[in-house]
């Protein structure tokens, strides 16, 4: 008897680990940034935490696609708290730039302007705006930090592009973007509220 309880709590604890497994997406992205001068294509894998809906993945699709370079990464997900979503290290392993999405708590964004050499918030969701206003004046005390807002219906729109095989193309041209696969071109309205432009 106790041999078949405890093969039960085992089979629990495995489907329960199984259960938490990422849902693995392929993206191929064309990235034409005529503001960036740069053109390149890259075969993304993104992770998709399990608490994780399509309409953060996506954001941070296209916040890779915005900032795209061939040392830029995808961080460890959700899991981990203190890493940023995307990161772009130097040859040392230092952090060139740290990007969030979403809308985090300001002690983590002083910690990552303090880590890296530039932060890069991207910010959506309908409290966005209220997240904005109680902390504006605390990051404005952070001059390597840049947020970018953008409207829930763009990322629910960006949602409706998901999918587990995905070509998408990138077009940035005078701080207008295009992001879509050949059945729809989206147009993202990419606010920055605080800080420079793109490098």
């Amino acid at each position: 008897m106790g041999a078949a309880v405890n093969g039960r709590a085992r089979c629990r604890a495995a489907f329960s680990i199984m259960a938490l497994k990422s849902t693995i997406y392929k993206i191929n992205l064309n990235v034409s940034d005529m503001d960036r001068g740069y053109y390149a294509e890259h075969a993304l894998t993104v992770a998709r935490h399990p608490s994780e809906n399509d309409e953060r993945m996506m954001v941070r699709v296209l916040a890779f696609a915005m900032h795209a370079s061939e040392d830029l990464r995808f961080g460890r997900g959700l899991s981990t708290e203190d890493e940023a979503d995307l990161y772009e290290p130097d040859l040392t392993g230092a952090i060139r730039l740290w990007i969030d999405v979403g809308l985090p708590d300001e002690k983590l964004v002083r910690k990552a302007a303090a880590r890296a050499d530039r932060v890069v918030v991207v910010t959506y969701g309908r409290t966005a705006v209220q997240w904005w206003e109680q902390s504006k004046a605390a990051f404005a005390r952070l001059r390597n930090l840049t947020v970018v807002r953008l409207a829930t219906a763009d990322t629910q729109a960006l949602a409706g592009l998901a999918q587990r095989a995905l070509s998408l193309q990138c077009i940035v041209n005078e701080q207008q973007v295009w992001l879509g696969d050949d059945g729809a071109m989206l147009q993202p309205a990419w606010v920055v509220v605080q800080g420079g432009e793109r490098s």
